[in-house]
């Protein structure tokens, strides 16, 4: 896809510098928005030889429009500005276009993301070997759940409480908007539909992809603040994604959105039942038919924090390493990712496409940047525990610890990101944060001594130790 073509949202040219970035190939571009591979063209303190850059455009558009623009891009670098979290894409500093003499481009706001190897929405296209009829759609043919799909559905779903938890709605959760990085882990991403709750509700614009919306929303009167949404759209979307990873096909039936949309507007009226993919593991039935209740009533108690501590026992691993990923990049062009295009042309067979991980890390290695993990043995070893928040309750919390019921910790890591304002780990003996014990400051290891059995039940994120 050429970076000058008239699909894009934003054409940028190949070498154009925004700060310290030249931009190199394109790699997507949607209604709202182009981006583009970056690399660093001078010395920058802290950031990365390779990022991807996003193009929101807010120039050259009707006053309509550019009003629209305008809300979409400061929805996007308000929620990456305020949430850090290791399941949310990161972006390294967003910057406005300043050229005069590139009309298209002037004003535009650009977006500095950690740069990812692919979505799972080209991944589905690989494992399906043929190229997919319309944007957001399925796999016509040749569907083929994804390898290691379990361990994926577990992360989107952690990203998805990241969301919950702070208190937004991503409003626009599909395939195309869950990353895989170069590590095989997951990020959700693409936040310009994303909303924050005023309540119990949040307000949108109605652009989401119908496959992955709920039955309210469909055909839902769209006010003067947008859509009124709330946490359970993205449940529904969820349980889309996990029986597409899982089995390789959508949930409802259909050739087209247009037949799909009627499906799921039979099934909500109660004409016709749930049908689920007889490929569906028993483990995830039921998870995947609370996610599609057919209101939002009946999704309500499933909220995205329940629902992580039962999708992570249905996939064996709260962080199992195994995650497919795509292929890492060759060519004359190392940055530029497999087009689609040229992905359906291929088999996967023939193409070697899919790599999976490699061996799982051991130790403290496990514990994902992000994280503060605790360890039943010394030096990393044992049963794991992870958290990416604070928890009132390790075992009755936001994530369980099964383990802590019995066992106290004998080691712990503190793998929190550098320069976050709370990234030292205030330790409790008891629930609710009472009774200090002890703080863990940011990436120390620690082997607590063996004094019989010691209890933390909760922690918090602090400043300082």
């Amino acid at each position: 896809m050429s970076a000058n073509s008239s699909t894009h949202a934003v054409d940028v040219p190949r070498g154009y510098r925004v700060g310290v970035w030249e931009v190199r190939e394109s790699i997507a571009s949607g209604g709202f928005g182009s981006v583009y591979a970056a690399r660093r063209a001078e010395p920058a303190e802290g950031m990365p030889a390779e990022v991807a850059l996003k193009f929101l455009p807010t120039g050259t558009q009707t006053p309509r429009q550019l009003h629209h623009l305008r809300e979409l891009a400061q929805r996007e670098t308000e929620l990456l500005r305020r949430l850090q979290r290791p399941r949310l894409i990161r972006m390294h500093e967003a910057l406005t276009v300043d050229d005069p003499a590139r009309p298209g481009l002037d004003g535009a706001t650009v977006l500095v993301l950690e740069r990812a190897e692919g979505s799972l929405d080209q991944l589905l296209d690989q494992l399906s070997g043929v190229r997919r009829r319309g944007r957001g759609g399925t796999p016509a043919d040749h569907a083929v759940a994804v390898p290691g799909g379990p361990s994926l559905v577990a992360q989107i779903c952690e990203g998805v409480a990241h969301l919950h938890h702070a208190g937004w709605v991503h409003g626009d959760l599909k395939p195309a908007n869950v990353l895989l990085m170069a590590d095989g882990s997951v990020r959700l991403a693409d936040f310009n539909l994303a909303a924050e709750l005023d309540g119990t509700h949040a307000y949108s614009p109605a652009f989401t992809t119908s496959d992955y919306t709920p039955p309210e929303l469909l055909w839902a009167e769209v006010g003067d603040r947008g859509h009124q949404t709330r946490p359970t759209a993205d449940i529904w979307a969820f349980g889309i994604i996990a029986h597409l990873v899982l089995t390789g096909s959508l949930p409802f039936p259909g050739t087209n959105p247009t037949a799909r949309r009627e499906a799921v507007q039979r099934y909500a009226k109660g004409r016709d039942e749930l049908r689920l993919s007889p490929e569906l593991p028993d483990a995830w039935r039921q998870i995947v038919t609370d996610c599609l209740a057919p209101t939002h009533t009946d999704r309500a108690p499933h909220s995205a924090q329940a629902l992580l501590r039962r999708v992570e026992a249905a996939a064996g691993a709260a962080r199992s390493p195994r995650l497919p990923r795509l292929k890492p990049r060759r060519g004359p062009h190392p940055a530029v990712l497999i087009s689609l295009a040229a992905v359906a042309a291929l088999s996967l067979a023939a193409a070697g496409l899919l790599a999976l991980r490699e061996p799982a890390p051991q130790g403290y290695a496990r514990c994902d940047q992000g994280d503060v993990c605790f360890f039943t043995k010394p030096d990393g070893q044992g049963e794991m525990c992870a958290w990416y928040e604070y928890d009132d309750d390790w075992i009755g919390g936001i994530i369980t610890c099964d383990w802590a019921r019995t066992t106290g910790p004998r080691s712990a890591f503190n793998n929190g990101y550098t320069g976050d304002p709370h990234d030292d780990v205030q330790l409790f003996r008891e629930a609710n944060r009472k009774e200090p014990f002890g703080c863990i400051q940011e990436l120390q290891k620690v082997n607590f001594p063996d004094r019989g059995g010691l209890q933390i039940r909760s922690h918090e994120w602090v400043s300082s130790c």
